[in-house]
């Protein structure tokens, strides 16, 4: 007699992980980002003039 035994695949789990890591690591960056462009944001709104997009 023979018992076969079948492995779960774990496919989905490491996909949905990397997946996942994927999105905390772009979330990470682009909140690092946000904290450089706030003083260049502080100055074009006190003066107008400042900015590179003038009307």
């Amino acid at each position: 007699m023979s018992t076969n035994t079948q492995e779960k695949d774990y496919f989905w789990y490491y996909v949905a992980g990397l997946v996942l890591a994927v999105v905390i690591t772009v979330v990470v960056i682009k909140s690092n980002e946000h904290g450089k462009y706030e003083s260049s944001a502080k100055a074009i709104a006190e003066d107008s003039a400042n900015s590179a997009y003038r009307k």
